[in-house]
């Protein structure tokens, strides 16, 4: 029964985060942290990285399969479906209103210079995001080197423009992880 107490709370939560946030899933990462783990604690910091992880890897928008594991780890099934309706509501109505009555939105030139200026907050947001990600995780150098190396090489193909996808370079570094914790264990279990 205490599960369904928190449905309205799930629901009316990621409605606010899906209807304050503007810029997609990257954007809408550093609202979810502050709100799911700061100040609701209903996940850990290490589960919000983890989460993170795992949606960007997984099919659909990366805030919505966050906040479907942030309401099923609440409230089950019927939590996953409260916080994934809440966060998707907001775009939906707006872009259905749009749509329905504004056939040339983004020809309005206030419009235009308006998302503008949004393009640079959301970047400014990602940036936000990712910064405390960083801080958060442990400090150890393996898993730094392949992050800072991944990065370099993503941040080099879009300079270069070469046509190599950043999903093949997200496989190579996953790869290469897994193997190296397959090594790592494998000598660990030998010493035991």
């Amino acid at each position: 029964m205490t599960s369904y107490k928190k449905l309205p709370d799930l629901a009316g939560t990621f409605f606010r985060i899906g209807l304050f946030t503007f810029g997609g899933g990257y954007a809408m990462i550093a609202l979810i942290e502050d709100i799911c783990v700061e100040k609701k604690s209903w996940i850990t910091h290490d589960e919000m990285v983890t989460v993170t992880a795992i949606a960007e890897s997984t099919p659909g928008p990366i805030a919505i399969n966050c906040a479907t594991f942030v309401g099923f780890k609440q409230a089950g099934l019927l939590g996953a479906t409260a916080a994934t309706f809440g966060i998707v509501l907001p775009s939906f109505v707006i872009i259905f209103a749009l749509s329905r009555f504004l056939k040339d939105f983004l020809s309005i030139p206030v419009v235009s210079n308006a998302f503008l200026g949004i393009k640079i907050a959301v970047g400014v947001l990602i940036l936000n995001a990712a910064a405390t990600m960083i801080q958060k995780m442990p400090k150890k150098r393996f898993p730094l080197a392949i992050m800072i190396t991944s990065s370099l090489a993503m941040l080099l193909i879009n300079i270069l423009s070469l046509g190599i996808s950043s999903i093949f370079l997200i496989v190579m570094a996953a790869a290469f992880s897994l193997s190296t914790a397959c090594i790592y264990s494998k000598k660990g279990g030998e010493k035991s």
